[in-house]
């Protein structure tokens, strides 16, 4: 075998529908469009959504819910994530946000909530945004601050 003799697998690849080429070809005449109406004319194109005059999807479903525009969403850290990158040497024991972008941990514009998920084994002084009861207390039980900003 060379590139000389490749081809697609039998069954693989479809011959084009040419459509209006003559009664022959059978796809002449009115050219696979059916008669009449605004689907068989030239430079019609259905909304998109249309289900053929049935009810769409969009339509049938029920609205419910509400968005509220001042929610504020916050990006959960937690405590054992924190505790190892120190551990790793990859912060030291004063967190700010600016070393938390700078380890890729959160975005530049993102609002921090420390969580407590883990044991803490060593005093950390955190800086965030906000901090759920339990981190505070873990950070407290080891004598380390959170401040909030």
């Amino acid at each position: 075998m060379d590139l000389s003799n490749l081809q697609p697998a039998k069954g693989a690849t479809h011959s084009r529908k040419r459509v209006g080429r003559g009664e022959g070809s059978g796809h002449g005449g009115t050219s696979t469009r059916g008669h009449k109406g605004a689907q068989s004319r030239s430079g019609y194109s259905r909304k998109i959504g249309f289900e053929g005059g049935q009810m769409p999807l969009q339509r049938r479903v029920p609205k419910f819910g509400f968005t509220n525009p001042n929610r504020v969403e916050y990006k959960g850290l937690n405590l054992d994530t924190l505790q190892a990158l120190v551990e790793s040497k990859k912060l030291n024991a004063t967190i700010t946000i600016d070393d938390l972008v700078s380890n890729g941990l959160v975005g530049k514009k993102e609002l921090v909530k420390v969580l407590g998920r883990g044991e803490l084994t060593m005093k950390l002084d955190i800086t965030a945004h906000a901090f759920s009861k339990s981190a505070v207390a873990a950070l407290e039980a080891k004598g380390g601050t959170a401040t909030t900003l």
